[in-house]
């Protein structure tokens, strides 16, 4: 075995970090003039950065091989960033990578969001405090498992739309995309006595290619604008061939290691550095099916190979966290209609979904700590998770006697999809409900003809009669007196992120449907966004009633979580509801569902406080009027990923 010298533990000035915020922040003023010339010394002496000019990385002119893993400041709480980052740096590795997600930064064309929970420079700089080096994925496509890959869903505004591609609106977007995230990552860089030493080309575009010239396009989008370091791009096997760029190392994603895989990246590219970017550890879920689990024992015989063979790696993921909100993903990759992405993000990783050790973590750590020179740091302590007593709904609230909260309702000849609705200062809906109501006045066949995305509860005079989806398109309607309201509350369950969809993932009605053959039309559209103002609203009106009345579905349900000492961890249970989604204090957990696997919704500790804290469900169809708590996230039946 080649013997390493590691950068991560020796030489090349490691740690220089501990100084990183105060060469590049306004901090610098209170330094003295001799101390800013010490460190603006320090800063031009490394221009030697990652280089991959032979069979193995130099990185300060040594030998260096990348250890690294994914964790996502957007999947994680920003209060557990350091928690998580420690944990991997005591796992033993050196590199942390991360994707950046556009949909998050900018929400609506021209206003960006890197605040927060979004500081993606405040989570950089924390890496390398902590002496971490960084591979940045700044996309503009993401994949990741992500509603749209990472793509706002404003740019499905335009009828034409060709993501991905040189498409004039799309290369537009992305250069007032980049003209942000990039000039906030270029003081990061290594060069500039940051942590970054690596920038990602675009994301697996090899499975993708639909335009010759995007791929040169994103590559010097960022060179233009100052990115310096090595770039690199990501494929699978098949995707080698199709997913490179001139001047970026190309790099592979697999599970499982194929001998001739390994061959074909060192055909295309002799004398280079090997890398496996992402090493997927394990694997997502979907609604419907099972826990996708990787055995240990197997995963590590595959990264003691990948090891043996003197390749770098970046463990996919090595902190999976959560899918708050309604940023889940869809699959549609051969088959029909997309299947639904579950709202954990565990992954089956070494740290899981709550940052807990696994015996993943435990065998990895043994690996990796042969490939050091020094003792690897002791991991931090285990955080205590706990599993409240039940909350006891108090109150409720009809959807229907909701809708005065919502934004003003369009009036519409025909069905618009939820992105070209006039809200959200004309850049549309992009995640939760839309609400479709026109009038009739008998019963008769309501016929979808498959415009339904991508999911459609249906009521008569918001009496429930049934769901409209891509298995069920037709529904009888029954008879009633004179003239009713047709209801259709149709759900935008997660845009899909991966293959040859993307520009077909407009939401809510797409097109007509058909009531006795018939297009309906005289509609009135209702945005249910449920933003926290929406929920806020809700929660300080006085129109909830208590549950000694029957409550009409769907509807919102609030209860009081009584938290008397430090708040903790815990996951919420939901045995005798059926579908919806849950708000502690303001804060979108995700989804749930009842027919799995995924059994439980994540909650911080962080995100609860002493004294009450404050639960809404919107429940779509039935309640037992309880909420229960477990001290462990609950997946469901497994099966091993094939």
């Amino acid at each position: 075995m080649t013997r390493w010298n590691y950068v991560s533990n020796v030489s090349v000035a490691f740690n220089p970090f501990a100084v990183v915020d105060r060469v590049i922040s306004p901090a610098n003023c209170t330094l003295s003039p001799s101390r800013r010339n010490r460190l603006a010394a320090r800063r031009m002496s490394r221009v030697d950065g990652l280089r991959a000019n032979s069979s193995q990385f130099t990185l300060g002119g040594e030998p260096f091989r990348i250890l690294g893993g994914s964790i996502h400041y957007f999947r994680v709480p920003r209060a557990y960033w350091e928690d998580r980052l420690l944990k991997m740096k005591a796992c033993g590795l050196n590199t942390l990578t991360t994707y950046v997600p556009w949909n998050l930064h900018e929400p609506e064309r021209g206003v960006f969001d890197f605040e927060d929970q979004l500081d993606l420079e405040a989570y950089l700089r924390l890496a390398g405090r902590l002496g971490l080096w960084v591979i940045l994925r700044p996309g503009p496509y993401i994949c990741g498992e992500w509603d749209l890959g990472g793509l706002p869903s404003w740019l499905l505004r335009d009828p034409d739309m060709k993501l991905r591609t040189t498409y004039p609106s799309f290369t537009d977007a992305v250069d007032s995309f980049f003209n942000q995230v990039i000039k906030r990552v270029v003081p990061l860089q290594y060069s500039e006595g940051g942590p970054i030493i690596a920038v990602q080309v675009e994301n697996e575009y090899g499975s993708y290619a639909k335009d010759g010239e995007y791929m040169p396009f994103i590559k010097e989008a960022l060179l233009s604008r100052g990115v310096t370091e090595l770039l690199l791009t990501s494929d699978n096997k098949e995707g080698l061939q199709r997913g490179g760029v001139k001047g970026a190392l190309e790099t592979i994603n697999f599970q499982r290691l194929n001998p001739n895989d390994i061959k074909y990246l060192d055909g295309i590219q002799p004398q280079k550095p090997k890398m496996v970017m992402e090493f997927w550890s394990g694997w997502f879920d979907l609604w419907g099916e099972l826990h996708h689990v990787f055995p240990a024992e197997d995963m590590v015989a595959v990264v003691t190979e990948i090891l043996r063979l003197d390749m770098s790696i970046n463990l996919y993921m090595f902190h999976g966290g959560t899918n708050f909100g309604f940023m889940s993903g869809a699959f549609a990759v051969g088959m029909p209609a997309a299947k639904l992405m579950v709202t954990s993000y565990d992954y089956d990783a070494p740290l899981s979904e709550a940052g807990d050790y696994t015996t993943k973590y435990r065998l990895l750590r043994d690996v990796f700590s042969r490939y050091h020179a020094q003792p690897l740091p002791d991991p931090p302590s285990h955080r205590e998770t706990t599993a409240y007593q039940p909350v006891v709904i108090q109150q409720h609230l009809s959807l229907w006697d909701s809708l005065h909260f919502t934004d003003k309702p369009l009036k519409s000849e025909r069905p618009v999809n939820m992105e070209n609705l006039p809200v959200n200062n004309n850049n549309g809906q992009s995640y939760g409900y839309t609400l479709y109501e026109t009038p009739i006045t008998s019963e008769g066949t309501l016929n979808s003809k498959n415009n339904v995305r991508d999911r459609a509860l249906v009521f008569v005079g918001k009496h429930f009669v049934g769901v409209l989806d891509f298995d069920t398109q037709e529904l009888a309607v029954p008879d009633g007196k004179g003239k009713r309201t047709l209801s259709l509350l149709v759900e935008n369950c997660g845009r899909v992120n991966y293959g040859n969809t993307l520009d077909e993932q407009r939401k809510g009605l797409v097109g007509d449907i058909e009531f006795n053959k018939r297009p309906l039309r005289d509609f009135i559209i209702r945005s249910l966004e449920m933003k926290p103002a929406f929920v806020d609203s809700l929660c300080r009106s006085g129109h909830w009633a208590s549950m000694r009345q029957q409550p009409t579905f769907p509807a919102f349900f609030q209860g009081k979580l009584h938290v008397s000492g430090s708040p903790k961890d815990t996951f919420i249970k939901l045995p005798g509801w059926s579908k919806g989604v849950v708000f502690v204090n303001g804060k979108n957990l995700g989804r749930y569902w009842s027919i799995g696997p995924q059994q439980t919704l994540y909650v911080p500790g962080p995100w609860l406080h002493r004294g009450d804290n404050q639960v809404v469900v919107f429940e779509e169809q039935e309640t037992d009027g309880r909420i229960q708590f477990s001290g462990g996230g609950e997946y469901g039946m497994t099966v091993d990923v094939q």
